[in-house]
Order: structure tokens, then sequence, then C-alpha cells
């Protein structure tokens, strides 16, 4: 699917439902309306990890969210690709999905959990070095 910015009609990578633009100061993303998943175009979600209270577009449950990170095999909502796997360096725990040319996709509540890296998080980094 070749993204149009005239005919805005991203669909989720997950549940393939329709997702809707939502906006916190100068960062628009788009988020799910039925998972609440949220698809960051490259650059976003560092930009939005930065802001004070950046998470508060991640209206989903977590719990749900871990339901949704079971689905593999899915496509970028921009281009079509398969999207890859990925753990974040610093928190091992988080998974998401990432198109190398155009962005990435976390399940509702990854986000939150990756703006809000712990003091434990940090210290599991030391701890197991790089891989």
């Amino acid at each position: 699917m070749e993204y149009n910015p005239d005919q805005h009609s991203l669909k989720c990578p997950k549940c393939g439902h329709g997702m809707e633009e939502v906006t916190y100061g100068d960062v628009t993303i788009d988020r799910c309306s039925n998972c609440m998943g949220l698809w960051f175009d490259t650059g976003e979600a560092d930009k939005l990890k930065a802001r004070w209270m950046g998470d508060a577009l991640d209206l989903g449950n977590p719990t749900e969210g871990k339901q949704w990170d079971k689905v593999a095999d899915i496509a970028c909502p921009r281009c079509g690709k398969d999207m890859e796997k990925t753990s974040d360096p610093k928190q091992k725990h988080i998974w998401y999905e990432t198109c190398s040319e155009h962005g990435m996709f976390m399940d509702s509540g990854e986000f939150t959990d990756y703006k809000h890296e712990t003091l434990l998080d940090r210290f599991r980094s030391l701890v197991k070095g790089g891989r």
C-alpha cells in the first residue's frame, strides 16, 4: 500500500482496523481505533519520548497490548514490506516492529514502558552489556 498524504487511510498492521492521527504538541502519530497500537514515522517515537507527558497518547491497555504482541509477520502500513521484530537496546523486554524505511509500531502500553526507562532497566543494560 503506497502512502498518499492527501488520503490518510493507514490500516493497523496488527488488527487491520483504521488508524487515526493524534497529536501531542508538534508531534502527530497514528493510533489504531481498535487495538490502540501506535505507529511512529521515523524519528517520532524519540521526539515524543523526550517530551514531558509524551506518553499521554498511549491510551491502550498494556495487558491487551501483550496479546497483540504475539501477532507476528506484520507489514509496514506505509509500504507493505515485512516489518522486523526489534528489541529496545536499553530495555530488552520491550519488543516492537520496525520498517527501516518508514518507522515503527508499538502495541498499546509499550510506548509508556519505552518512555519511562527505569533505574532497573539501566542496571540490567549495564550488567548484561551489549549482545
